[in-house]
């Protein structure tokens, strides 16, 4: 309800200044609903049909307005979200990208202080030898969105050929689907690429083996024996031959001999 204010006008050069009123506050459509509802109750004379749409009324803009908080807190969550490194390499594909261990350690502080909670469960997939993932992202003011994702589950590898049991392949394809779609939930970026799909283009190939590099560049860091340096280098030097940069194997070489002297010095201290 407005409010206007009429005054006569002045008879003098300088009319008197009239303060306004303070705005009135805006009205809660929900409470108004509400207590249109708790009036029609004691009203032993109204129409059940009357009753039904107000509540159903109630409901959807109780709905809609835990909707509008759900979005506005995911706007703030991935706000604070910012690239995450790769932490692993897909022996197959010789791609590096970044483990559900390693999004859950970033992101799950972030979403959680803004009200968000996930769970993950499967339900069957339209698709011949796939398994369907679901992940219920629910906020505290009450809002659930369902998201889902169909992944292969055929036990099959790169080339085609069997490399895992059924069992193994359903369990391998919801990891790989958990972890996708937490990164697509948050539109999260993988430092420069994430190419574990297996479905960068060849002009990707660069940047590809740079992401390699770092990766185990940063798990060389985390080393604290000797042998498990060497068995780092192992498996990266396989990785790195395998991307045709010289230059990239020279480098990760000289960093391990560097790293395992260090240890084995202060070993020896």
């Amino acid at each position: 309800m407005s409010i206007a204010l009429a005054h006569a006008e002045a008879e003098v050069l300088e009319p008197t200044r009239v303060a306004a009123p303070p705005p009135l506050p805006a009205r809660n459509e929900i409470a108004t609903v509400m207590h249109a509802i708790n009036a029609a109750a004691t009203d032993p004379n109204v129409d059940v049909d009357k009753m039904e749409r107000l509540l159903a009324m109630h409901e959807r803009m109780h709905a809609r307005a835990n909707e509008q908080k759900f979005n506005a807190a995911m706007t703030k969550a991935q706000a604070a979200m910012g690239p995450i490194s790769a932490d692993a390499i897909n022996p197959q594909t010789r791609s590096a990208y970044a483990s559900y261990a390693q999004l859950d350690r970033a992101l799950r502080p972030i979403y959680t202080k803004n009200g968000f909670a996930l769970s993950f469960d499967t339900d069957d997939s339209p698709k011949e030898n796939h398994i369907r993932v679901l992940c219920y992202v629910s906020h505290a003011a009450g809002h659930v969105r369902t998201y889902k994702c169909d992944m292969p589950a055929d036990g099959k590898g790169a080339k085609g050929g069997d490399v895992m049991t059924k069992t193994h392949a359903n369990g391998s394809a919801m990891t790989y689907a958990m972890r996708y779609m937490l990164k697509l939930i948050f539109n999260v970026a993988i430092g420069e690429i994430d190419d574990d799909g297996n479905g960068a283009a060849a002009a990707q190939a660069e940047a590809a083996a740079n992401q390699v590099l770092a990766a185990l560049m940063d798990r060389l860091l985390r080393t604290t024996r000797d042998d498990q340096a060497f068995a780092l280098w192992q498996e990266g030097s396989r990785a790195l031959a395998d991307t045709k940069r010289h230059d990239l194997y020279a480098k990760f070489k000289d960093a391990v001999t560097a790293h395992r002297n260090a240890l084995r010095g202060r070993r020896a201290a």
